[in-house]
């Protein structure tokens, strides 16, 4: 997905967001979805296991007048509160936002018994944007207890926002780097199905963990990565949904299963498109539901055993 531009105004307004504490009317999930005609009753609490929180609340601020009210807390607490048992924060930005930090210090977390995790790294886009000072504060990321990986991180060439060439050299930085920390790697891949399976074998372990994030690339391309590397895992988002998007279906299908998936949403990005009524034009992490729904039908299973099992493999892969 083409990505509005990180940094600026969405830190501020995150920033101010997670400091201001007026007392503001209490608001849940169906609130937001209330032009959804099939709301999806469920029991079993997950994960979300990639999402762009900053961005997400920074969305909703900017297209959702009801959320000018609302603190970032009071979105996780009243929105997510119950189902959503977890998230892991994407920080992907150059100059990385201190954001992070201020989240994950946070008592809240604890407070409402919702586990948070985070990863840090560049996405592909900003590729150009890398220099010392942008490592160094990555590094020092990495040694905050909360954060479970490495990441995003890898290439684009369906955009070229940044050149090819440094696209290639900074991933493979990336990948150094997490590999000395032991860290779990979060990759970004689109039509780079070569350079990434190249880059990716010579840099990385085969036992190490990493997680293919928001794969819709060929489902041979996926084959050779599940059979290289046994800790991989293919992200799922809402892009599952989209007709125009059959390689993801075909690989749940014929090769992972759920036991090598992870759901994400990807927010504020890849709103299901199976939310029937006025779809929400910003995706957050209590639509997983709707993806894990379409992923029941794809196995012919019910959407409690995705919802089950994907939160296991959570666990498995990112500890929360």
């Amino acid at each position: 997905m083409n990505r509005p531009k990180r940094g600026g105004r969405q830190d501020a307004t995150v920033e101010k967001s997670l400091t201001d504490k007026d007392t503001k009317p209490k608001l849940n999930h169906f609130d937001i979805l209330s032009n959804v005609k099939d709301r999806i009753e469920y029991k079993t609490p997950f994960v979300d296991t990639h999402c762009h929180w900053p961005l997400t609340m920074e969305a909703y601020m900017r297209k959702t007048n009801d959320f000018q009210r609302m603190d970032a807390y009071e979105f996780i607490r009243d929105v997510f509160g119950g189902k959503v048992s977890g998230i892991i924060n994407i920080h992907c930005e150059a100059p990385l936002s201190s954001t992070w930090k201020e989240m994950a210090d946070s008592s809240f977390w604890s407070e409402i018994g919702m586990s948070y995790g985070f990863a840090c790294g560049l996405h592909p886009h900003h590729s150009k944007d890398w220099n010392d000072q942008l490592e160094s504060s990555l590094l020092e990321a990495m040694k905050h207890p909360r954060c479970v990986a490495w990441g995003e991180c890898g290439l684009d060439y369906h955009y070229d926002h940044s050149p090819r060439d440094v696209q290639r050299e900074i991933f493979e930085r990336q990948l150094k780097l997490a590999v000395s920390l032991g860290k779990p790697i979060v990759v970004h891949t689109r039509e780079a199905e070569e350079d990434t399976e190249d880059i990716i074998k010579r840099c990385v372990p085969k036992d190490h963990k990493v997680h293919v994030h928001c794969f819709t690339d060929s489902p041979s391309f996926a084959a050779r990565l599940l059979d290289h590397f046994p800790n991989l895992y293919i992200g799922v988002t809402g892009v599952v949904t989209y007709a125009s998007n059959q390689n993801t279906s075909q690989v749940i299908r014929e090769l992972t299963g759920l036991k090598r998936i992870l759901l994400e949403t990807d927010s504020p990005f890849m709103t299901p498109n199976n939310l029937k009524g006025k779809r929400p034009s910003v995706c957050h992490s209590a639509m997983i539901p709707w993806t894990a729904q379409f992923v029941s039908k794809i196995l012919d299973v019910d959407t409690e055993e995705v919802l089950r099992v994907t939160r296991q493999n959570a666990l498995d892969f990112y500890g929360i």
